[in-house]
């Protein structure tokens, strides 16, 4: 079996940026020519201060932004986003780099990763469609998902997806039948290597006794493999994991690698075949606050690579093509969060910033205890003090931010911004109180375009269709 690469890029409309391999504190994928206001470390690369306390990104103002599209906002920087994936296509040479588009995706990131040689992973119909729509190839697309609905299937096979990552044994017969006569379809195992990585419980993925993948431990990855074999409409060529998310460290994907690399020369052994392919899936950290860690990118790709190569050299193993999926290392730190204040409130021991948005357009604080550095633009900061950014809902934990600093006269009307907000916000958007979602605006060399739409109270009437 030969390994297809799924990232040969159509064009290559921007040079490498070769700027940026140093420490993993903080932001590490910033510009030399970034600004040295350190309260805009963890913020777009192009991002900087201007008169009156405004700041711009990619040369557009945020007050700019909110005066034209309105508040709450999305800001996404094309530049940056662009910036990522040349990134991690220099850190994983030779190597498969899926965008995971999960984090986010609209027409227009489908177009920028696929211009700048990445492919795409998906976990659902509706993400597929959408990326087939705006033109990507779906060769180099994987789809995965450990709960795949016929409509997923009946989807990726329509389409001719490049891989499905199989999480379950289930899944194994129900698209086995789903091929049709005369072909063959390529797919992948989701493999449990039960290593405990992430920033919080429910972000990690590689442990044993949860939803995704199979099991090395009690067998269940090896039996899926032997029951993949034997169908002759499914054609196996590697093995998948994915530990977590928010992962700042190397050592987690070390030690998967090892894993992995064992399994493959056992399936070797038992089966005599050679699979040409291993995907490492993402989790990469990014730092939502000044200071916070987050790991080198080129550092973590020739570490990989590094233990793989090793791995399989004392396996007497040829080489499997890499994949990896990154998705927030790409996304988030490229998107800012435009908010209007709406109420200051000073109670016994605590001051409520309340903003225009909250949980339905960035459930990440409640669900994960996620902090970030929220900022007010547009006008001269002097003395802060500790307040609480709190969202419109109808939820005590409708919190945005808690204990940050602030303008100790912070009023309602104020603009802030909160940036890292690129990667699940929007995409884990909910309809609650029926506020409306938010716009997407990008920018890039100093004009502002609409992505996505604001969700207008029309929308979310016109969808009740019953009396």
């Amino acid at each position: 079996m030969m390994a297809v690469p799924l990232t040969a890029p159509r064009t290559e409309p921007h040079a490498v940026d070769n700027s940026r391999v140093h420490n993993s504190r903080v932001d590490n994928s910033r510009l030399d020519s970034s600004p040295a206001d350190d309260s805009l470390s963890v913020w777009p690369a192009s991002a900087r201060p201007a008169p009156h306390g405004d700041v711009t990104v990619a040369g557009v103002a945020l007050t700019e932004i909110a005066d034209r599209f309105g508040t709450p906002a999305y800001v996404l920087d094309e530049g940056e986003v662009r910036r990522r994936c040349r990134q991690y296509r220099q850190a994983f040479p030779d190597s498969d780099v899926l965008y995971a588009a999960k984090a986010f995706l609209c027409r227009a990131m489908a177009n920028w990763v696929e211009d700048e040689g990445l492919g795409l992973d998906v976990c659902s119909a509706g993400e597929l469609e959408l990326a087939v729509i705006a033109g990507f190839p779906p060769e180099r697309i994987v789809l995965h998902g450990n709960a795949k609905s016929p409509q997923d299937l009946d989807a990726a096979l329509r389409l001719g997806v490049g891989r499905i990552v199989v999480d379950s044994a289930g899944e194994i017969a129900r698209l086995a039948a789903n091929v049709a006569d005369g072909t063959r379809q390529k797919v992948m195992v989701r493999v449990v290597p039960g290593l405990a990585a992430g920033s919080h419980a429910a972000l990690r993925t590689g442990t044993e006794d949860q939803k995704f993948g199979l099991s090395i431990t009690d067998g269940s990855a090896q039996h899926a493999v032997t029951r993949i074999l034997e169908q002759p409409r499914l054609e196996l060529v590697g093995l998948h994991c994915h530990l977590g998310s928010q992962i700042t460290t190397a050592k987690p994907y070390l030690l998967a690698v090892r894993r992995m690399v064992g399994l493959m020369a056992r399936i070797r052994d038992q089966h005599g075949v050679a699979l040409p392919q291993l995907d490492l899936g993402g989790g990469h950290a990014v730092a939502y606050r000044p200071g916070e860690e987050a790991p080198d990118i080129a550092t973590l790709g020739a570490r990989i690579r590094a233990e793989l190569t090793a791995g399989c050299l004392a396996a007497g193993l040829p080489e499997p093509r890499l994949a990896i999926e990154p998705g927030r290392a790409i996304a988030g730190p490229a998107g800012v969060a435009l908010y209007r204040v709406l109420a200051v409130k000073h109670t016994g021991h605590h001051t409520f910033v309340a903003v225009d948005g909250g949980m339905s357009d960035n459930p990440r604080p409640a669900l994960y205890g996620v902090r970030y550095a929220p900022r007010v633009v547009g006008r001269p900061v002097t003395a802060t003090t500790t307040v609480t950014v709190v969202g419109r809902h109808c939820e005590a934990g409708d919190v945005i931010a808690a204990d940050v600093p602030l303008p100790a006269d912070t009023r309602p009307g104020d603009l802030l911004a909160v940036p890292v907000a690129g990667a699940y916000h929007l995409s884990m958007a909910s309809g609650y109180n029926l506020v409306g979602r938010p716009p997407v605006v990008a920018v890039d060399k100093g004009r502002a375009r609409l992505l996505i739409r604001r969700e207008s109270l029309a929308d979310i009437r016109n969808r009740d269709v019953g009396l």
